[in-house]
């Protein structure tokens, strides 16, 4: 995951229904509060070395501007492709494949074991490092910035809940779109069918330290053909896999 800028001139979302935002929770007063990359670089670290057999695990989490706080699913994340995984990566288009936050890297590296060109960007140091530590090629960056080959991308991945980096999905498909070749798509993965659709904030929490509060959003399955149409993509198909949805939003 990335929590990325997104100015005010990208943030227009007219069939985005934000949510209340004005009563987050408070931090607890003795909690440090540290940017939300280098939190997670952090959690992510503790983790890949609890991996290895070495020191505690991670107790990182993500907490909701409702109040609701999920574990972050890091192990997941630091292991190998699953069966949906698998399904969705056995649909990527012809041509190389740009991963947008790809985390640790597991996509990535699955992709390049099966012979196909691809590239992770993540604004996570750590997350760099433990890709190429996977044998896959990263880089270190946002997607809102310069980004190798724009244009020339067979396919772009936003897994893991990735399409709710910046809080506005549209900005964030219209920049997809820009990074790809004529044709190509991106692949997404949602939230289930009538569920959802619509802004919030977000903030990683730890014992002892949170992050600052960031944007984040969510697309349901069913509301995913009119955001990607206000971003000049087309859906092609949508997949039920392992109870995650994905879908393809292709490039005319």
């Amino acid at each position: 995951m990335s929590a990325e800028p997104v100015t005010e001139t990208t943030t227009a979302e007219p069939r985005f229904a934000p949510r209340a935002l004005q009563a987050v929770p408070e931090a607890p007063a003795e909690a440090r509060i540290l940017p939300a990359e280098a939190l997670y670089g952090r959690l992510l670290a503790t983790a890949a070395q609890h991996s290895l057999g070495d020191g505690p695990p991670h107790e990182g989490a993500l907490r909701r501007a409702d109040g609701r706080l999920d574990p972050l699913p890091l192990d997941r994340w630091l292991g190998p492709v699953d069966d949906a995984d698998n399904e969705i990566l056995e649909r990527v288009e012809r041509g190389p494949v740009l991963d947008i936050g790809c985390g640790p890297g597991r996509h990535v590296a699955a992709l390049r074991a099966a012979g196909r060109a691809s590239l992770g960007l993540d604004l996570s140091p750590v997350a760099v490092l433990i890709t190429r530590g996977r044998g896959a090629d990263a880089v270190l960056g946002s997607v809102f910035e310069d980004v190798p080959e724009a244009g020339r991308w067979g396919t772009a991945l936003l897994l893991d809940g990735n399409i709710g980096i910046g809080g506005a999905p549209g900005a964030l498909l219209m920049r997809a779109r820009e990074l790809l070749a004529p044709g190509g798509a991106v692949l997404v993965e949602l939230d289930p069918p009538g569920t959802r659709t619509g802004r919030t904030r977000v903030r990683l929490e730890a014992p002892g330290v949170v992050s600052e509060w960031f944007a984040w959003a969510h697309v349901a399955a069913d509301g995913v053909e009119a955001v990607a149409a206000d971003a000049g993509l087309e859906a092609a198909w949508t997949l039920n896999a392992g109870e995650r949805w994905f879908a393809a939003l292709r490039r005319p």
